[in-house]
């Protein structure tokens, strides 16, 4: 245990450390993190946190934030995207430390320019308590809540979106609102998106409910795909999709996407078929059943 939470903890440093690097050099504030950040201060001022359209977080995403209030908002969001690597990293070296590799992954490293989420909502498939961030960005932690819950998962994310509602009643209409303003893609829907419903022949595997209930969901980068790396589990599984991840950076590098249909593509291509092709050529079913023990 002593040697997980180590090399968790120099997982967790390291992206945090360089994530603060980024994002000063690039002068981006606190990057997307500054949304969750946003609607804490309005919440403790008891202002309307819906008050920009540019906005697009539930409520819930709220509480993650207040403990980073009072940090600079560069210092914040890479103490955000460190938290959530170390925790991820210590529930992914529960059995061995190969599953590691998986931080490897190109949309790991989008997530890291913009202090996403997918970090802490895949920690969240490990660790009942931290079931509730997959509430914060509902288009992401929906696949991870159904194919991970437990009893106590449950409970807790009960409790927060309780709280939530008791301290502002409406704002889940407040909310939804806003969402006509997210440009998204579903990757189901973009050409050869459609081949994702092969994942069905595998019908016992929550992994292949994993990746098709992903596939539904909408989304706007590379970093959402991240959730994926859930699936892959052994040096076979990871090593192949982490390279072929790399091919949509590449793809990125060199061109300018003109469309979400363009970015959807992309990643159905490098990311979501190579996790069609683990899920079907599996030799053994080393994560059966729809629901995760409490």
């Amino acid at each position: 245990m002593r040697k997980r939470i180590a090399v968790s903890g120099a997982a967790g440093v390291a992206s945090g450390v360089f994530c603060w690097f980024l994002l000063r050099h690039f002068h981006q504030d606190a990057a997307d993190f500054r949304w969750a950040i946003h609607l804490a201060r309005r919440l403790l001022a008891r202002q309307n946190p819906y008050d920009t359209p540019l906005e697009q977080y539930p409520l819930t995403a709220a509480f993650f934030a207040l403990p980073f209030l009072r940090l600079a908002p560069e210092i914040a969001a890479a103490t955000f995207y460190g938290l959530s690597t170390f925790f991820l990293a210590l529930g992914l070296t529960r059995g061995n430390f190969r599953r590691l590799q998986v931080l490897l992954a190109y949309p790991y490293w989008a997530g890291l320019l913009t202090a996403q989420w997918s970090p802490l909502i895949s920690a969240g498939a490990f660790f009942p308590w931290l079931l509730p961030a997959t509430l914060a960005k509902p288009q992401i932690g929906l696949p991870v809540f159904l194919t991970r819950l437990s009893r106590r998962g449950l409970l807790a994310c009960l409790l927060l979106a309780a709280l939530s509602l008791v301290l502002l009643p409406h704002w889940p209409l407040l909310w939804l609102h806003q969402t006509g303003n997210y440009e998204h893609f579903i990757p189901l829907f973009v050409l050869p998106g459609p081949l994702l419903l092969l994942a069905l022949l595998r019908y016992r595997d929550r992994d292949a409910w994993l990746l098709l209930l992903a596939a539904l969901m909408p989304q706007r980068w590379f970093f959402d795909s991240f959730i994926l790396w859930l699936i892959p589990k052994s040096r076979q599984e990871i090593l192949p999709t982490v390279l072929i991840s790399w091919g949509a950076g590449i793809w990125r590098w060199y061109h300018a996407p003109h469309s979400m249909a363009e970015v959807g593509r992309a990643s159905v291509l490098f990311l979501y078929l190579p996790m069609l092709a683990v899920v079907l050529f599996r030799k053994s079913h080393p994560d059966p059943g729809l629901v995760a023990e409490p």
